[in-house]
């Protein structure tokens, strides 16, 4: 055997959830390797990182996705016999029906509209209150999404709750794994019987939503999706669109690290939300890393991976690499403007081609979402009362530890006037726009 296959012997999975987000770029600086090979629950695992190694990766040649997730994965965030567990021809003709749904600009704006209305429609009642930014956001875009998908839901709040609990569980054992498996079995459950209702003539479809499109959509080989396999991609649809409720709350932590950016922001300048959506959503952390195996026997910059290998694509690491990025501990969205994210550079939703490979679909939701509710938490005036706002990177996902809490909440100022800043108030947090990796 070639002795750069041997995979150490020591196994790295108490050290993953030890240090959780920095655990991959440690490995990295300590090997003068193009690849790091280690062990995880007892399998050989080697992992890449940066731009080539995206394109290497995505290359369904040479990494497949069928048999890559472990169940545990599957029974909280994506589902069984969901699009990610899929290659060739059936992955292109089940990832069209997402893309046809999720990146037309009509469709986009549609759904971004009606969280929009739905933030407005909250904002109201937050005012004088104390409120927990991430739990409001997420019934806002679980209300929000549904709307636009034709699904009706009476109570945003238990789904909201459910849907975070699917993305919160899914990388951690004990209590959190458990709550989202639970999640996940109630939301197939119900999103199964809609599928056999709408079938069946007892509920009705709104013509061109996302429901009416998934219930009807026809597989690779001509079948309609089982009501299973079709609530597991509707909720494929409606959970992603409800974890922007990370990224929302990282934006108000973001401004209470940079206030100085909340003018910029609050501007009539499409280009700097966008930018400061980008920079959300690469100096945060989300998605560690994303895995597949070896399709067949591989040579990475002349290292040899074995087929059937677990591999894994770093991305928060190629996030923070200094090789890629100016400072990259530092939150700042100019570096957007001065430049737009390369092609397989900027990687917090995976990479590879959208429309045809493993990318996700619905990152222009993610970018349009934050780039509409960015400007809007902007122009709330509010307190923030004492708590913990830190990020532990040991946490997968990780997430601002007090959910970022709001206290006396304003209104904004009408349209095109000034722009009201955040009053200053004690948090147990450093106070610097740095976030270390271990």
């Amino acid at each position: 055997m070639d002795p750069r296959l041997r995979a150490p012997v020591a196994d790295s999975s108490l050290a993953l959830l030890a240090k959780g987000y920095a655990w991959l770029p440690d490995r990295r600086r300590r090997t003068a390797a193009p690849l790091v090979r280690t062990r995880l629950m007892g399998q050989p695992v080697v992992v890449l990182h940066g731009p080539d190694a995206v394109r290497f990766f995505y290359d369904e040649r040479h990494v497949e996705r069928r048999a890559a997730l472990p169940g545990p994965v599957l029974s909280t965030l994506f589902g069984h016999g969901a699009v990610h567990t899929l290659d060739g021809p059936e992955h292109r003709v089940r990832k069209g029906m997402f893309v046809s749904l999720l990146t037309g600009a009509e469709a986009v704006a549609g759904l971004v509209d009606r969280v929009a209305a739905e933030w407005d429609e909250a904002v109201e009642s937050w005012s004088g209150r104390r409120v927990v930014l991430f739990d409001e956001t997420s019934r806002v875009l679980a209300r929000g999404v549904c709307q636009w998908a034709g699904i009706a839901v009476e109570d945003a709040g238990p789904l909201a709750r459910d849907l975070v609990a699917m993305v919160d569980g899914f990388a951690s054992p004990g209590p959190r794994h458990w709550r989202a498996r639970r999640a996940r079995a109630r939301c197939e459950a119900w999103l199964g019987r809609l599928v056999e209702d709408v079938r069946a003539g007892a509920a009705t479809a709104p013509a061109g939503s996302a429901l009416e499109g998934i219930v009807r959509h026809r597989d690779a080989d001509g079948r309609l999706l089982d009501p299973h396999t079709t609530a597991v991609e509707l909720l494929n649809v409606i959970r992603p669109t409800a974890a922007v409720c990370w990224f929302v709350t990282y934006a108000a932590h973001a401004l209470r690290l940079r206030p100085d950016l909340r003018d910029r922001l609050t501007g009539d300048d499409p280009a700097y939300a966008v930018a400061f959506a980008h920079e959300l959503r690469r100096f945060y952390p989300f998605a560690p890393f994303v895995g597949g195996r070896a399709a067949t026997d591989l040579e990475w910059q002349g290292e040899p991976i074995r087929s059937g290998t677990l591999i894994l694509l770093d991305l928060y690491g190629q996030n923070h690499d200094p090789a890629l990025w100016d400072d990259p501990y530092t939150f700042e969205p100019q570096r957007f403007l001065q430049r737009p994210p390369r092609a397989d550079e900027l990687i917090p939703q995976g990479g590879g081609d959208r429309d045809t490979g493993h990318r996700c679909p619905g990152e222009d939701v993610t970018i349009a979402l934050l780039r509409t509710l960015g400007p809007r938490l902007a122009l709330l005036t509010y307190d923030v009362p004492d708590q913990d706002l830190r990020i532990p990177l040991n946490r997968m996902p990780a997430r601002v530890r007090s959910g970022f809490v709001l206290d006396a909440v304003r209104a904004p100022a009408p349209a095109h006037g000034p722009a009201p800043a955040a009053t200053p108030s004690a948090v147990r947090s450093d106070s610097s726009s740095r976030i270390k990796s271990d």
